[in-house]
């Protein structure tokens, strides 16, 4: 299934897809599925950020050809950093490029979505804690955050983390084909198979440190092929058996 927060008519709501309708959901899909009846149709809807996550829980150089590319070295365990919730924006949304930046570069990531309260979560039970899975863009200011001894600033710009277009829940997420497109031309092409930590791993090692909430994102790491963006560039990030995040730059 397809989940989407949409806003129709200045209303905000979660929805699921079903052909070219929104089936309207009461309340949050984390709480449970239920239908209240109204439906609307997509093409008349605008797509927000699929949730609204307290957090983004992000991983560096977790592909081992981008951690190459980086000339840094490959992390024994997961190297986790965080976003914060204001970076969200959702497909065909604006990101903004800061004035204090001089390269703010793309990098297409598997997101994961968690479904309810996740702490101390053993391996192998990652997938109790999973709500769905959704594409979304990690955008760095790469100056920014070559320059600090640690990311927050480089990553934590306000619209730098895309997000969407929906949410889908029937997905093998351990092995589909990732592709991230600038202007029209392919610049990453991967399999989430080729992780370094994968999923299960990442959502074990991060609960032992934090708590975990329903809606909250995990970003699963990029592959290589990282660059920069200019002002009026449009970024594609393509995931096989979810659909296409895309947003332009301003």
């Amino acid at each position: 299934m397809k989940f989407v927060r949409a806003r129709f008519g200045g209303e905000v709501f979660y929805a699921v897809v079903k052909g070219d309708k929104l089936l309207r959901l009461n309340g949050v899909p984390f709480d449970g599925v239920s239908y209240d009846g109204r439906e609307y149709p997509l093409s008349g809807a605008k797509l927000l950020p699929p949730c609204e996550p307290t957090k983004f829980v992000c991983v560096g150089k977790n592909y081992w050809e981008h951690a190459e590319e980086m000339k840094e070295g490959h992390p024994a365990e997961p190297l986790l950093f965080l976003k914060p919730s204001t970076c969200a924006v959702g497909d065909g949304d604006e990101v903004v490029y800061p004035e204090l930046s001089k390269r703010l570069d793309y990098e297409g990531e598997l997101a994961v979505i968690i479904g309810k309260r996740a702490h101390a979560v053993e391996a192998g039970h990652a997938k109790d804690y999973i709500f769905g899975y959704t594409c979304a863009n990690d955008v760095t200011a790469r100056d920014i955050q070559k320059g600090d001894p640690q990311w927050t600033r480089g990553k934590g710009f306000d619209t730098f983390c895309p997000f969407g277009p929906w949410i889908e829940t029937e997905l093998d997420a351990q092995n589909v084909k990732i592709v991230t497109r600038l202007n029209g031309e392919q610049r990453q092409s991967s399999n989430t198979s080729m992780m370094t930590h994968g999923i299960d791993a990442l959502i074990s090692y991060m609960s032992a440190c934090m708590t975990l909430l329903p809606g909250d994102v995990v970003l699963t790491g990029t592959p290589a092929g990282i660059g920069p963006m200019q002002r009026g560039d449009t970024v594609e990030v393509e995931i096989e058996g979810i659909g296409v995040l895309r947003n332009t730059i301003v």
